[in-house]
């Protein structure tokens, strides 16, 4: 089944958490928060200004966003639990090099 999300929602997959803290302590699945990152599946056409002008999105498939701790609504689609949230819900986009230079 294909899903299309409409006007300015996106369809987020949570993105898995690591399960040791950086001390190498195992957390237990039922102590885990659930992630607040995630990546774009799809993307609705966008929403329409005062003037009816399509506004399109600033996100697209395939970026990784970070999102708050209550955004979204849960929905399962073909078994994988998935989010449905506005544009608006995301906080921002994490950029690939942004986060290597960090790194390094």
């Amino acid at each position: 089944m294909r899903f299309r999300p409409l006007h300015d929602r996106v369809v987020v997959r949570r993105v898995e958490s690591e399960e040791r803290t950086k001390g190498g302590i195992i957390i237990p699945d039922t102590a885990k928060e659930k992630p607040q990152e995630g990546e774009i599946v799809a993307v609705g056409p966008g929403a329409r200004d005062e003037n009816g002008q399509l506004q399109a999105l600033d996100v697209k498939v395939g970026d990784r966003v970070l999102f708050g701790k209550w955004s979204g609504t849960e929905v399962k689609i073909d078994g994988e639990e998935l989010l449905i949230m506005k544009e608006s819900d995301i906080m921002g986009v994490i950029e690939q090099g942004a986060a290597a230079r960090a790194a390094a």
